[in-house]
């Protein structure tokens, strides 16, 4: 799984790369000369008008990528680079960590309701069987209860406990990378634009004189970077929230399961 998620990330930066550097050597558009208008030509372009207004849409509809094409390149592909890999990994750990809760969501109540079947008919060892084949962390943890079970309701409480730190720590794998890509996003964001500024007081030294139009240009081109870093800090930040409020309902769920397992075994030890 681990490799699917690297190949994939490493195939998306490739692609942007690969159309950036496309986009880079496409070749600005020509103006065609404008020929006198005569009463001839006026039927001629009222026939093309819906097709040039059809043109202009599609235009339309591409300029916005284009546009982020050009902030791209106009950037500097060194921080921009790695700003776009930040992306990339955090996105790539954040799906992989969607993809695994979502798997690991078990419907609790329709479980215990087998499990409490399954002890009622067949005892502990056809609960363990319920539980080998569902899904699941809650799962993995009434195994662990049961498989204790026999010595003493005390023993499978702790089991559950101990376990069910195991489980959580299990569901909170990786989110300590995709932090880091959050906080390392906008820090590469502000290098670039420190560095960019840097360049811009240069070119000023070396020109020997400050002109509006250059130190407009530097500046604009050094916070790109920063707007860059912000952009890849906010989409990783929205995703992480997701993912732990995932973990939270997951990890409530698994608490209050397993309270009322330990209440199953203590009524069937009873009912013995």
């Amino acid at each position: 799984m681990k490799k699917l998620f690297a190949l994939i990330a490493v195939t998306g930066m490739l692609f942007m790369l690969a159309s950036n550097f496309a986009f880079a050597q496409e070749p600005e558009g020509t103006e065609e000369p404008v020929a006198e208008q005569t009463d001839s030509t006026v039927a001629v372009e009222e026939e093309v008008a819906p097709a040039v207004v059809e043109e202009e849409t599609g235009e339309a509809e591409m300029s916005m990528h284009k546009q982020v094409k050009r902030l791209f390149i106009e950037g500097g592909a060194t921080f921009m680079g790695f700003v776009l890999l930040t992306l990339i990994f955090g996105l790539a750990l954040c799906i992989e960590r969607i993809i695994y809760l979502n798997l690991s969501t078990t419907n609790t109540d329709k479980l215990l309701v087998k499990i409490e079947e399954a002890l009622a008919s067949g005892g502990v060892d056809a609960a363990k069987e319920v539980c080998r084949n569902t899904r699941g962390p809650i799962a993995s943890i009434f195994y662990q209860g049961l498989d204790r079970a026999h010595e003493g309701v005390d023993v499978a409480e702790k089991s559950v406990i101990a376990y069910g730190s195991v489980q959580m720590g299990l569901l909170e794998k990786n989110l300590s990378w995709i932090q880091l890509f959050i906080s390392i996003a906008p820090m590469l964001g502000f290098m670039g634009t420190v560095i960019g500024m840097i360049a811009a007081f240069d070119s000023i030294q070396i020109a020997g004189d400050v002109s509006p139009q250059l130190v407009a240009s530097g500046i604009k081109v050094a916070l790109i970077t920063t707007v860059s870093g912000l952009v890849v800090a906010i989409i990783l930040q929205i995703f992480y929230n997701y993912i732990v409020s995932r973990i939270d309902s997951i990890v409530n769920k698994m608490e209050d399961a397993s309270i009322t397992l330990i209440d199953l075994l203590v009524h069937h030890n009873l009912n013995k």
